[in-house]
């Protein structure tokens, strides 16, 4: 399977991203992008649906290219793998009119487990076919069952197919590596371009209102779904309802658990407000007394990032690459699923000054070695000419 070497591949990358959302989607954008002002022709393969979240139809150079599939395995599998080999060997024109001398994507970067294996099957005994690469963003659920079994398997195929494999994290490397993975690497991966040069926004009105009452504000953001631990973060809240003042919990972001949480909150009497997803989390990290990321598992959240560039004290949990972004210095950390631990954490923060004011230089410290877009771009660039022998 061992792709044909020839420089002028590398005028055209391909990258594959599924229904993804968060910080897969940034990242494919923010490469996409790169990329594209660098003189590449760039195409991005993806479901109809993935355009609106990826949000690359709209950037200069960059071509999107419906090829349908599933977030998980069905019975349509086998169609769309051949439709993506059809659309990743076609010779057909991808920027601007312009065909570059293979006609074909020099290599093809795909984003997640899933749209990875289906890069690989695509590509499977293709004459003349592009370089793989692979990004692994995530770990596998916690504990068994059918997910488990099927992370497991799209593993394998990506670590067999795959010419590079690019992780996340120290423990997603280990884990390709023990996989089968040929060629393993560090995947850059930044957070977005602070706005304003980095300095926070204007303080949020809802955090305002909270700190008017004197109430501490408890932050969390992402998505709402089981892997960010917000269930446990809520049983957490409940266990510092005797704090005077009570802090006020605001959990920003969207997702399939919204209602179940709303409920939850209700059940357990915790002051909660969820203001859905926003795009000034900036200023809602600035007006935070802490920012709490309660994670089951995880790669490299990118809310990590914003909140070690804000400088807000962190609590975490001990989960995926979270560690190797914080350090030991720069949050608290706790195992995931534990609501004791980071209830305690959390009332540390709270009722310790000196504390949180470490915690915010050392945020800061953290933050100031943290990769920008360009330096994400050059290291994936480099990866590319690597693996294609250019």
């Amino acid at each position: 399977m061992s792709p044909h070497r020839d420089e002028g591949k590398l005028r055209q990358v391909a990258f594959v991203a599924g229904t993804t959302a968060g910080g897969t989607g940034a990242h494919v954008r923010m490469l996409a992008a790169g990329c594209a002002r660098r003189g590449m022709a760039v195409s991005v393969f993806g479901p109809a649906s993935a355009a609106g979240v990826l949000g690359v139809a709209s950037l200069p150079g960059v071509t999107f290219i419906p090829v349908e599939f599933g977030g998980r395995p069905r019975p349509g599998d086998v169609s769309a793998v051949l439709r993506l080999r059809r659309a990743l060997l076609s010779r057909r024109t991808l920027l601007s009119g312009r065909t570059p001398p293979s006609g074909r994507a020099g290599v093809a970067h795909a984003h997640g487990m899933r749209a990875g294996a289906l890069t690989v099957l695509a590509l499977a005994a293709a004459r003349d076919r592009p370089a793989i690469v692979v990004t692994v963003h995530n770990a596998p659920p916690p504990g068994g069952g059918v997910p488990a079994l099927i992370y497991r398997f799209l593993e394998r195929v990506v670590a067999r197919g795959a010419d590079l494999v690019l992780c996340v994290s120290t423990d997603l490397e280990q884990r390709m590596r023990a996989a089968g993975a040929r060629r393993v690497g560090r995947a850059v991966v930044p957070a977005p371009d602070a706005p304003g040069g980095g300095r926070p926004g204007p303080t949020d009105p809802l955090a305002a209102a909270a700190a008017a009452g004197g109430r501490p504000v408890v932050l969390a953001a992402g998505r709402l779904a089981p892997q960010k631990g917000f269930g446990v973060l809520l049983d957490a809240a409940a266990r510092w309802r005797d704090l005077d003042p009570e802090p006020l919990l605001v959990i920003a972001g969207d997702g399939p658990l919204a209602g179940e949480l709303r409920a939850r909150a209700a059940s357990v009497g915790v002051a909660a407000e969820f203001p859905g997803r926003r795009d000034d989390i900036p200023a809602l990290l600035a007006s935070a007394a802490v920012f709490v990321l309660p994670s089951l598992w995880e790669g490299q959240p990118l809310i990590l990032q914003e909140a070690l560039r804000a400088g807000v004290p962190i609590v975490a949990t001990r989960a995926g690459g979270i560690p190797g972004l914080t350090g030991d210095d720069a949050a608290l950390l706790v195992p995931p699923g534990d609501a004791a631990r980071l209830a305690g954490a959390v009332r540390s923060v709270l009722g310790d000054p000196a504390l949180a004011a470490r915690l915010r230089t050392a945020a800061r410290d953290r933050a100031a070695a943290l990769p920008t877009s360009d330096d994400a771009v050059a290291a994936v660039l480099a990866s590319y000419a690597d693996v294609a022998g250019a």
